[in-house]
């Protein structure tokens, strides 16, 4: 209790306390601004960038890994042949490191066109898809929607194990009775299965939204520090060890903490009350 206080919680404090002060090099001795910071990181440019980076993240990869997730899920429970194999195979992911599926996915996703290109690109080209080549996460529109599909490579077996368990967690009983009055297959998974999986499916968005927010070495593996994939994390990177600004830096992580805190103090206290009533 007293490491997590000082080093969790006596850190967070410290980096308030430095996000509120105009100490933007790493020499002079700083001295309290209040949120004059947190104000004036909305009119840089770059700052704007990277949360909206950010945010078309996000949506893409939590949805996609919830999507994709629940899908294979469906699939292990219908009792497809083979089930533990397919298990391993999807959860494998999850067990490689951001840096090492960024190095992978740099060279899946490259940029260059398929005559000289190599990864998708060049495999699209090959079988006579090569109107599906693209630029990947150096295009500007969906760049980072782009950037989003290795991290759903990643998580949705994750996903998938969480769905999975909430779908053998539904007793046979309630189905059975649900087919005895009559519901059809999809009426069942409708009406009786699927909102079971309620708790799941919000344990699963507080997970991948926290993950997709503070999202920082799977970028730098893929794109470096480019300002075409920029997101908050990475910008903090910049601010704090490359223009050696620590203020900044400070502020940028103190909103990243923030927006963690958005998802995940309103899933603990709806936990702690579900706990309560049971």
């Amino acid at each position: 209790m007293i490491a997590i206080a000082v080093f969790v919680y006596g850190l967070i404090g410290w980096n308030f306390k430095l996000a509120m002060s105009d100490q933007h090099d790493q020499v002079t001795a700083g001295k309290f601004v209040g949120l004059e910071n947190f104000t004036a990181l909305w009119d840089d440019e770059r700052w704007g960038l990277a949360v909206r980076h950010a945010v078309l993240f996000t949506v893409v990869f939590v949805l996609g890994a919830l999507v994709l997730g629940w899908f294979l899920a469906l699939l292990m429970d219908k009792g497809i042949r083979g089930e533990g194999g397919f298990r391993a195979v999807y959860l494998f992911p999850m067990a490689v490191s951001f840096i090492a599926t960024g190095i992978v996915w740099r060279w899946l996703m490259s940029p260059a066109p398929p005559e000289r290109g190599v990864g998708l690109n060049q495999l699209f080209d090959s079988v006579g898809l090569g109107f599906l080549a693209n630029e990947w996460w150096q295009n500007r529109s969906y760049g980072m929607a782009a950037m989003a599909l290795p991290a759903i490579w990643q998580m949705s077996g994750y996903v998938m194990a969480l769905y999975l368990a909430g779908f053998r967690g539904v007793p046979d009983e309630l189905r059975e009775a649900a087919r005895v009055d009559g519901c059809t297959e999809w009426k069942v998974y409708r009406y009786v299965v699927f909102p079971h999986l309620r708790p799941v499916t919000l344990a699963a968005l507080i997970i991948l939204g926290h993950i997709s927010l503070k999202i920082f070495d799977l970028v730098v593996a893929i794109a470096t520090k480019q300002i075409i994939a920029d997101v908050p994390a990475v910008y903090m990177w910049v601010m704090t060890f490359d223009a050696h600004d620590p203020a900044k830096g400070a502020t940028i992580a103190a909103y990243m903490l923030l927006a963690v805190a958005v998802l995940v103090i309103p899933y603990l206290v709806w936990t702690v009350r579900s706990e309560r009533r049971a």
